[in-house]
């Protein structure tokens, strides 16, 4: 049984035909009938009586009238009382660039709508910084790109992204990357003598690529991503990047080369306090990141991803 089916069969009644309880609902006649009908066949009883003038209700129907009424007034108080005691606190969340980059604005929104109440403290710092942040207990909740953190925190998978080289495609014909461009993917020993622009070291990031590519040819170290990016537009760079780095207002003029032999994936973490010590705005607040998340992956707002949970 339904709360639509419900609501129905008292617009009915008390309009006293399908039509009427139709216009007055915005809903076609014919869905009506066949809601109602399906509530008589879950009741194995006839509540209404068609006629020449219109429906009236059987003695079951009566009957289970009465009740119905009471049911959606109970409804309504539940509502009522969910809005009368909206969440409300305080929420401190960390990102990355190429995370707040994306999510930021979304999550934003959708926390206003949902939850109007509760605010936000947002932090945007390195995955390194974070993960200090986490473990001196700065932070409720954050996105990083390692699951080397203390036990007592609660981690879980929450993006994987692959990694792409990124450069206009003049400076990749200049290094013979032609037929790269046409295929889309570039094997990892091919990116050797490329001069790369990269974050410093202690970056995650950095750690990823030398460990799976080896030595690169770094003539850059920048860690801001808005600075990073614009020097691929105007210098005769190229970096390696998850996709979400190429942001809309890059993608016009730059090429991106899927990394292959090896294939390089970076994990984004969800992490927050044990689930038992979250505050229930933070609880919302966790929700709200993976709604967004899935969101923005659903349509593709979020490239070369896909959502792990």
């Amino acid at each position: 049984m339904e709360i639509k089916q419900i609501k129905y069969f008292l617009t009915v009644v008390e309009a006293g035909s399908i039509g009427k309880a139709a216009q007055k609902l915005d809903v076609g006649a014919s869905a009506i009938s066949q809601q109602i009908s399906k509530l008589e066949q879950e009741l194995s009883i006839r509540l209404l009586q068609r006629n020449a003038f219109g429906v009236t209700p059987t003695p079951a129907g009566l009957a289970f009238l009465k009740h119905s009424q009471l049911i959606l007034r109970q409804i309504n108080f539940a509502v009522d009382a969910a809005h009368s005691a909206r969440l409300s606190g305080h929420v401190s969340l960390g990102f990355p660039p190429t995370i707040m980059a994306l999510l930021g604005i979304p999550l934003m929104k959708l926390m206003s709508e949902r939850y109007p109440d509760i605010r936000l403290e947002i932090v945007e710092t390195l995955s390194g910084n974070l993960i200090q942040s986490i473990n001196a207990r700065q932070l409720d909740l954050a996105i990083i790109f390692t699951n080397e953190i203390d036990k007592q925190w609660s981690i879980e998978p929450l993006v994987r992204e692959q990694m792409y080289l990124m450069a206009r495609k003049e400076v990749l014909e200049e290094y013979g990357l032609a037929e790269c461009i046409k295929s889309g993917i570039i094997q990892s020993q091919q990116i050797g003598d490329i001069p790369l622009v990269l974050p410093r070291q202690r970056h995650s990031l950095r750690k990823l690529l030398e460990h799976k590519i080896g030595q690169l040819n770094v003539v850059y170290e920048i860690d801001g991503l808005r600075l990073l990016m614009d020097s691929l537009i105007h210098l005769d760079l190229a970096s390696v990047r998850p996709g979400s780095a190429c942001l809309p207002e890059y993608q016009p003029q730059l090429e991106l080369l899927k990394v292959v032999e090896p294939e390089i994936e970076r994990i984004n973490y969800l992490v927050s306090l044990a689930e038992e010590e979250l505050s229930p705005a933070a609880l919302a607040a966790k929700s709200a990141i993976r709604a967004c998340v899935r969101e923005l992956i659903q349509n593709q707002s979020w490239p070369c991803a896909e959502n792990i949970f």
